[in-house]
């Protein structure tokens, strides 16, 4: 990925996030039953075609590590989206503390190229909050 590949990126991201966030201001406040809510009896959790290492290795290939700048050799991050009742996923946020490497990866997440098998609450197909935290080594 090159800097204008990367740029066009970040106004997706941009624009996605201002979509998802608006829905969710439509949306009616405790209306549904998403996400690990501890009192759910969850019969099966949200997973990656190929297991957590797999998406972990397909995000590390998306990254786009030029538009990364830190003076840190090591950043972290912990990004946390939702994976949607048809496996796709939305509402994508990082937290670390470099700002480029948070939005790096949130554009390497929507970027994934499979989705997800959903969750399973009483049978059917359920939203679920998914975390996954990142590091980021640094080299010369």
């Amino acid at each position: 990925m090159d800097s204008i590949e990367n740029t066009a990126l970040i106004g997706a991201l941009l624009k996605v996030r201002n979509i998802e966030d608006l829905q969710t201001l439509k949306t009616a406040t405790g209306s549904s039953q998403d996400f690990n809510d501890k009192s759910v009896n969850i019969e099966k959790i949200a997973d990656y075609p190929g297991g957590i290492n797999t998406l972990r290795q397909e995000v590390a290939d998306l990254l786009y590590v030029d538009g990364v700048n830190s003076d840190a050799k090591t950043v972290k991050t912990d990004v946390v989206f939702i994976v949607e009742k048809d496996g796709s996923i939305s509402n994508v946020h990082a937290q670390g503390d470099n700002f480029t490497f948070n939005r790096q990866a949130e554009i390497a997440l929507y970027s994934i190229s499979e989705k997800f098998s959903p969750a399973v609450v009483k049978g059917d197909p359920t939203r679920f909050r998914f975390r996954i935290p990142l590091t980021l080594t640094m080299t010369d």
